[in-house]
Order: C-alpha cells, then sequence, then structure tokens
C-alpha cells in the first residue's frame, strides 16, 4: 500500500498542519511503512475468531449501592467559607 505525497497534504490541510517540505517527506514515509505494517494483519487467517473489542474481559468494577449515614449538615457547611444554617451562600449570577 502506498500512500501518495497528495493524500498527505490533504490530510495535513484536513488537520490545519503546515508541514514544511522536510516534514512532508518524512511524514509520507512514516505514513506509509505504518500502512505496510497494517496491511500485515491482512495475511492473518482470522477465519472462526470472534470479534472483540477487548483483548481481556473486563468486569464491572463498580461497587454495589449501599445506604449509608449522610454526613450532617452543619458538619458538611462548615467547609464552606459562607453559609445561612440551609445552604452555602454564593454570589447571586442572575
Amino acid at each position: 500500500m502506498k500512500i501518495t505525497r497528495e493524500e498527505v497534504e490533504h490530510v495535513a490541510k484536513l488537520a490545519r498542519l503546515n508541514l514544511s517540505e522536510e516534514e512532508l517527506v518524512r511524514m509520507t514515509g512514516q505514513l506509509d511503512n505504518i500502512l505496510a505494517y497494517v496491511a500485515k494483519l491482512d495475511e492473518l487467517d482470522t477465519e472462526g475468531v470472534a470479534p472483540t473489542t477487548h483483548a481481556f474481559s473486563i468486569n464491572n468494577a463498580f461497587r454495589e449501592d449501599e445506604v449509608t449515614e449522610s454526613l450532617p449538615r452543619a458538619e458538611a457547611l462548615a467547609n464552606g467559607p459562607d453559609e445561612n444554617g440551609e445552604a452555602f451562600v454564593v454570589p447571586r449570577i442572575i
């Protein structure tokens, strides 16, 4: 698979990248090497291999919800700079 300089220029333009002449030459070579490597994957026999999204099985890492005692209001309000006994007092925006 050969990527052309024009294709690299087009992608650079879409990405709003201003590449110098040297960078265009280097990027064309690097992208061509990457695409050649990826093309090798087409040679693998994947018949009977189920598509996966992860290499390893992932289990839900969340814990079960448990009802616990809440922080007392006075203790929570003590952490703010200003409060009125029921809520934090903040500057009016609207």
